[in-house]
């Protein structure tokens, strides 16, 4: 099928589609192709992908918030559907003081991360969440950040974690350390103070992060 002819709006939606994409391993969200091309609302933008995927542009997945891909890019140059990894966002972890499980905010279950399988070794048992609060941020892991964690219930010394404190109901994203037989959950920012666990039958590790998903502002 020919292509339409684009408009200049159309081609800056392209080129910010191809860029954020080479640059995250992931598209972006309808919100923020509006805010890159300076349109402020999102059923503006809809027409626009709807205008490009008609006339062979793009593809778009609507049951997902990043949908949106390249035709060029999804033919070519992008892994073939095989070579892609589809993560579930399954919520939040707090880096910051420990937070009570039940005050834990979660997103909706149907959500999922794409990423191309270059990005993550081992593709077995992976998930995402939302990162809230700045306790690793020397570790560049940011307010807002996605953490692509592996679901494992052991850790090594300095893998930055996800824990449950099952004594207390809580849950932190730290750095474990299991030194003279208590555990230390340690911060990356140098305002905060590490946790001391005396029992570390008490320090549940949910998953481990390997690979971080950085929010551009």
């Amino acid at each position: 099928m020919a292509k339409g002819k684009l408009s200049d709006r159309q081609r800056d939606i392209i080129s910010f589609i191809g860029k954020f994409s080479r640059e995250h391993g992931y598209p972006p969200t309808i919100r923020q192709i509006g805010e890159a091309v300076k349109i402020s609302s999102t059923s503006v933008v809809n027409y626009n992908l709807n205008k490009l995927e008609k006339d062979g542009y793009l593809t778009r997945d609507l049951k997902v918030s990043r949908g949106v891909r390249l035709v060029e890019a999804t033919s070519s140059k992008n892994p073939r559907p095989g070579e892609m990894v589809s993560v579930p966002l399954a919520g939040y972890i707090f880096a910051s003081e420990p937070v009570l499980v039940g005050d834990t905010p979660q997103t909706a279950t149907d959500e999922v991360i794409e990423l191309t399988r270059g990005l993550v070794r081992d593709t077995g048992d992976l998930y995402a969440l939302r990162v809230k609060g700045n306790s690793m941020m020397d570790a560049m892991v940011n307010d807002g950040d996605i953490v692509v964690m592996k679901k494992v219930d052991r850790a090594r010394n300095g893998e930055m974690v996800a824990v449950w404190l099952n004594d207390r109901n809580e849950t932190t994203l730290k750095h474990f350390y299991l030194e003279n037989g208590r555990v230390r959950l340690q911060p990356a920012n140098p305002t905060m103070q590490p946790i001391f666990v005396d029992d570390p039958s008490r320090v549940e590790v949910q998953g481990k992060v390997v690979l971080v998903l950085r929010q551009m502002n």
